[in-house]
Formats: structure tokens, sequence, C-alpha cells
């Protein structure tokens, strides 16, 4: 059953006990490319031409896949607001960029450390080089997730082949758990495929390097999570328009990008936006309230904790 009572999607799934099969021979990652098999006869120039000419089909196929990423950020919205959090699972590249990912959200939009976790094959050590039989380790990956997750959660497996023993371990633990469940792949015929709440799978095709899933497959695979991750925090409320709303100034380079993040958004003079931050103790949204809603600090703070963090909605409730 599903986190709201709902059955389980019914086509075939798997299970973390057959996950050491062999993982690649039905990706499409791991067939030959008839478009680059040249490629080393090729001058530098051209050479660079024929793989940006490959990569330009990532973001179209990425946008192809934009229904289930949406069903994705929905269930990773229901689960931070459930006091759950995000768990990414994965390994080689796909690790390597779900820790990046994580790591870029905490300065960015002031986030607890905690709210997504990443979850890499073979550990720190694997961030800076390959650990042998690490993404084979099906119990591994359940491991990680029975000891880090709950059923709040969500859980995001991210494996270029869609059969990562690793991240289908993961997977069949969140399952189990009861988490939200979602599989980021460039496989269509994956595994894990019809056996998560949600499959993302973009379908880049045939690298321009036959297997070397760090090209199309990963590039897919940092836009799926950037894409992700945003929304997730604009969903949040950790933005207001367009603007990082939600950073911490912590050196004066963002200070200054600070006071004209505010500035931008109210229209005020520098002078201005200087003393709001200054009365708001450098709470950018406080200030931002502040100022826009024409109330003193206090209220601008206390709109915002009613609004649970989120900026036009304590305006609205300021100016209703």
């Amino acid at each position: 059953m599903s986190r709201s009572g709902a059955p389980r999607n019914s086509r075939t799934e798997w299970s973390a006990e057959h996950g050491n099969l062999p993982t690649s021979a039905e990706s499409p990652t791991e067939r030959s490319n008839p478009r680059t098999t040249d490629i080393d006869l090729l001058n530098t120039l051209d050479l660079l031409q024929r793989l940006n000419t490959e990569d330009r089909s990532v973001p179209e196929a990425v946008g192809r896949a934009l229904p289930e990423l949406a069903h994705a950020v929905d269930l990773a919205v229901k689960a931070l607001e459930s006091n759950g959090r995000v768990h990414y699972v994965g390994a080689g590249t796909s690790g390597r960029l779900a820790v990046l990912d994580a790591a870029e959200l905490v300065p960015t939009f002031n986030l607890p450390e905690d709210w997504f976790v990443a979850h890499l094959a073979g550990g720190e050590p694997a961030l800076r080089e390959s650990v042998e039989n690490a993404e084979d380790d099906t119990a591994a990956g359940a491991s990680a997730i029975e000891r880090n997750a709950t059923a709040d959660d969500f859980v995001l497996g991210l494996a270029a082949s869609g059969n990562t023993p690793y991240v289908l371990g993961a997977l069949e633990a969140a399952r189990t758990l009861g988490a939200g469940t979602g599989l980021v792949s460039s496989n269509p015929h994956g595994r894990a495929t019809g056996a998560v709440d949600t499959a993302i799978t973009v379908d880049t095709g045939a690298e321009p390097i036959t297997g070397s899933t760090r090209m199309k497959a990963g590039t897919a695979q940092k836009l799926v999570l950037t894409s992700f991750s945003t929304a997730v925090m604009i969903r949040l409320g950790r933005t207001y328009s367009n603007l990082m709303v939600s950073m911490v100034a912590t050196n004066a380079k963002l200070r200054t990008r600070t006071v004209r993040i505010l500035r931008e958004a109210t229209g005020a003079s520098p002078e201005t936006c200087e003393l709001a931050l200054h009365r708001a103790g450098g709470e950018l949204k406080t200030a931002l309230v502040h100022l826009l809603g024409e109330v003193d600090v206090e209220s601008a703070s206390d709109a915002l904790r009613e609004a649970e963090g989120h900026v036009r909605e304590a305006l609205r409730t300021l100016r209703a």
C-alpha cells in the first residue's frame, strides 16, 4: 500500500534479493552510438562540436520527463511538510551529483543540514575515487535507508542504467518502510521503473563514448536534480519571486547580495534596505515583509512564523 492507502503500482516489482544480477545489458546507455564511431579521427574542434551536438539532446529528453519529475517534487514537499526528509541514493557519478546537490541547498536556501541526505555507495571515499564493488552491494543500500529513513520520508534513487543494486536495495527498503520513492534513470526498461511511486526516465540514448554515463546520462541527472531541489525549495516558500530570500549572508559578497535582493524586491534605497536588515537582525525575509507590508519588524516576524516562512502568504495575511 502507498502512504495514502492506495495500492502500489501493480506492474512487476523487483526484489533486493536479486540485486546482484548483471545491471547494464538492457540499458540504452550501453549501446554503441553510430554518430560518434569516427570521433577519434576528428580534429579537436570537430570533436568538441560532435560532443556538443550530443549534449544538446539532453534538455529535450529531460523535458519529456517533467510530469514524473513534478510528481517527485510533490512527494518531497509532502515529506518535508510532515517533518520527514528527502534522501538521495546513488553510486559513482550519480551518487557524487547527489552529494553535490544536497550540499549546495544549505547555503543557498538556509536549509537545515538534515532535510536532504545523500547516500553514496562506498561512502565518503567514493567521492574522490572508485570504490571496488560498492555499487553492487544491495544490502548496503538497504541498510543506508533502514538506518536513516522513516515512513515520512521521500527516497529518490539515481541510476543511469536503472538497475544499480545499491540503489535498488535502498528503494526496496524505502518501500518496506512505507516511504515515498522515485527513480531517476536513462533506461525505460530498468528493473525498478514499475516499482516506484514515480519513475523519472530521461532517455538520453547511447553515449558519445559507449557506456560512459558521466556524459549525457550524468548531464541529465544534474539537470533533474537541480530542477527537483529548486522546485521543492520554491514550493516550500524558500524564495520570493525569483529571489533567494532565505540565504544567509556569511561573507561580504553575500551581504552585498542581500541588500541588492532587498532593493530589487522593494524598490527602496540602499540606506533604507540596510536599516531594515539591521532592524531585522540580518533576517532578509523579515526585512522584506517589514518593508513591503509596512509593519514593524516584530509584526513581520510574527506574520512569517504564522505563514511558515512563505513571504507572499505573510504579506497576504497582513494586508487582509
